[in-house]
């Protein structure tokens, strides 16, 4: 199986992150707003990507800062 160069590490959790967290969170507030009424896929497809767009490079530049935040944070074994 080929693999991601370790130097896109990243951009590649940024991407996966990003995915998941804007998925499910569009889709918990997409049901608080409108409930599981006929339309709701097309709201949260809609609702999920306009969350992802923005969240993608909001997760690339921040994830190197949480990344060194959490290390200055927690101890060393």
């Amino acid at each position: 199986m080929a693999r991601i160069k370790r130097r896109y590490y990243t951009l590649v959790f940024a991407l996966f992150m990003s995915l998941f967290m804007s998925a499910m969170m569009s889709g918990v507030v997409t049901v608080m707003n409108t409930g599981l009424s006929e339309g709701f896929m097309t709201r949260w497809f809609h609702a999920w990507l306009v969350a992802w767009v923005i969240a993608f490079p909001l997760v690339s530049m921040i994830a190197p800062v949480a990344h060194w935040i959490t290390q200055k944070l927690v101890a060393k074994e």
